[in-house]
This record gives C-alpha cells, sequence and structure tokens, in this order.
C-alpha cells in the first residue's frame, strides 16, 4: 500500500511541477484563473502557484511513506510488537493525503487554461519547428543527413525562416496529437474486446 501510494504520489508531483514551469514567464504555455493563484509580495504582475506548490510539497512527503515504515519494523524481531500500531497511523494519513491531491489535481486540471497561440508570435519557439522541416526535406527526396544539415546551417545562418502552419507528419508531434486514436485504444483495452 505504501509503494502504491508512493508510486501516485510521485506522479502527482511531477505534474506538479511541470504545471508550475509551464505556468512561470519563461514558458507561458499555461495560466490558471486568479482564484487559483496568489499574487507576489513585490511584483504586481506575477501569479504564483502555491496550490501546485503544496500539492508536490506534500505528495513528495508521501513517497518518504515506504521509508518510514520500513524504519519502524527493520529492526524488530518475529512476532507482533507494539510498534506496528504506528503503522495503521501513517498508512491512514498517507491514503487520506493522497486522496486530497487527487481531488486538487483534478480541480487544477479542470481549471488550465492552455496558451494555444504561445508558438505564433515568439521568437524564442521557432526552432520547435526544424525537426519539421528536416522531415519535409526528406519527404520531398533528400536524406536525413542531408536534410539535417541544410536546416542547421540555416540556423546557424539566421536565415532559418520555420513554416508555423500546424500540420505535422508524425504521430504524436505538435498538431497531430492522435488523441482519437488514443482514446479508442484506451476503450478498446478497458472494454475487454
Amino acid at each position: 500500500v505504501a509503494f502504491a501510494l508512493a508510486s501516485v504520489s510521485g506522479t502527482l508531483s511531477k505534474l506538479a511541477s511541470d504545471m508550475i514551469l509551464y505556468l512561470s514567464g519563461n514558458f507561458d504555455f499555461i495560466r490558471f484563473p486568479k482564484e487559483l493563484t496568489t499574487g507576489s509580495s513585490i511584483m504586481p504582475h506575477k501569479q504564483n502557484p502555491d496550490v501546485l506548490e503544496l500539492l508536490r510539497a506534500k505528495s513528495n512527503k508521501i513517497q518518504n511513506l515506504p521509508n518510514e515504515i520500513t524504519l519502524i519494523v527493520n529492526n524488530l524481531t518475529s512476532g507482533y510488537h507494539r510498534d506496528f500500531q504506528l503503522l495503521k497511523e501513517s498508512i491512514m494519513a498517507g491514503i487520506d493525503q493522497v486522496k486530497e491531491n487527487l481531488e486538487v489535481m483534478d480541480f487544477m486540471l479542470q481549471h488550465i487554461e492552455v496558451n494555444k497561440r504561445i508558438l505564433e508570435n515568439n521568437e524564442k519557439y521557432k526552432y520547435l519547428y526544424t525537426v519539421e522541416s528536416v522531415n519535409k526535406l526528406v519527404q520531398q527526396g533528400k536524406s536525413f543527413r542531408e536534410a539535417y544539415q541544410i536546416v542547421g546551417k540555416q540556423v546557424i545562418e539566421g536565415a532559418y525562416v520555420p513554416d508555423k502552419a500546424v500540420r505535422h507528419v508524425h504521430e504524436g508531434s505538435i498538431g497531430n496529437l492522435c488523441n482519437e486514436e488514443i482514446v479508442k485504444k484506451f476503450n478498446r483495452v478497458f472494454s475487454g474486446s
């Protein structure tokens, strides 16, 4: 049970960390309503992701649960010991905390706002399109190595101009996420057919 709680908590912690990172001004990929963030004490424009930061910390604390249990029982002799009473306390608190963390994350995900236009006019993201440019040259008959060198040279010389029309060829890439296919496979697996 402790390892299951720790595993779920590890995933929640990583997701919270990713959301915190992508919410930052360095990325600006996502936003949350002001009600789900707190203001900065010094920067009026900044919204702090306190909910996610606390969720991350609480999730990280749960990840220590297997270690806590090991330390309680590791040097006990065979048989029953009163020490075991402390296990229930830790496990039950862990279950309650993970349930709360899942509810909070679910609420946050329901209110996430994705900045869908971030790639359009932001110079710092123009190189995200280089792989697609290489792929297009390969589809036109160039070897991958040659296509890679052509696009690389354009980048080095400052001549690279991305085609920002999102119609990428690889499954799972920007603009071709294949979410419908994933949902179909997911439903097929869980329906047992």
